[in-house]
């Protein structure tokens, strides 16, 4: 009887807190549904267009502050975060492109800051590097001149957060990889030629990403240095 009394609270325990975790989401998940249901038309450029996107990735920021001692790695996700959110305005307006190019170029760095640098794994990287430049030689055809050293220089950061991403393994991993692959449907629909649903599966890919590199965070107090 005290055996079962002292195992209690842990049980308790175990059970309340992935349903603190999903009541700190539900904001998240609640404007996801809303930028879904709402579906409003990539030609109608606004300020509320750009809120309901950004909405999703700044309550995943949000959520973070819910994350006890998360040190540097907390902080370095939610800046992530947030220069994400500036990127998906900018990309609302056409002119604001390299602008938002920018921001998201910016969030993978502080990522690939925040997941570090041990394990190196240098055979994961020289798979990226292949793919990525396998990637880019067909893309590049379809560039304008202006666009082939932006995009080559977003590239190489993307292609170093999903290294490190994938070196650190678990929802980082994953959160990595559906940032890459939402990046590589959305650069061939707007550069190379129209891809079935590719908004779908853009904002599908990459809210599922956001999320879970987010929840990365939880039982990660800081990079990887060992």
């Amino acid at each position: 009887m005290d055996a079962g009394k002292e195992g209690l609270p842990l049980r308790v325990h175990c059970l309340v807190q992935p349903l603190n975790i999903c009541r700190w989401l539900s904001p998240f998940f609640l404007t996801c549904s809303i930028y879904f249901l709402l579906w409003i038309p990539e030609d109608q450029p606004s300020w509320v267009s750009a809120l309901v996107k950004c909405l999703p990735v700044l309550c995943l920021a949000a959520f973070l502050w819910a994350v006890p001692s998360g040190g540097d790695y907390v902080w370095l996700l939610q800046a992530a975060l947030v220069c994400s959110a500036v990127g998906d305005a900018c990309l609302i307006w056409p002119g604001a492109f390299l602008p938002g190019v920018a921001a998201f170029a910016l969030a993978h760095v502080l990522y690939s800051w925040a997941f570090g640098f041990s394990p190196l794994r240098p055979g994961l990287l020289l798979l990226i590097i292949l793919a990525a430049v396998l990637w880019h030689s067909f893309l590049q055809p379809h560039l304008e001149p202006g666009m082939v050293l932006p995009m080559a220089a977003y590239q190489l950061v993307l292609s170093v957060m999903l290294w490190r991403g994938l070196a650190r393994g678990g929802t980082a991993g994953w959160g990595a990889l559906l940032f890459a692959v939402s990046d590589a449907v959305l650069a061939w629909d707007t550069f190379a030629q129209p891809v079935p649903h590719a908004r779908l599966v853009t904002m599908s890919t990459y809210y599922a990403a956001q999320l879970h590199i987010t929840l990365s965070a939880l039982g990660s107090p800081g990079p990887k240095t060992d």
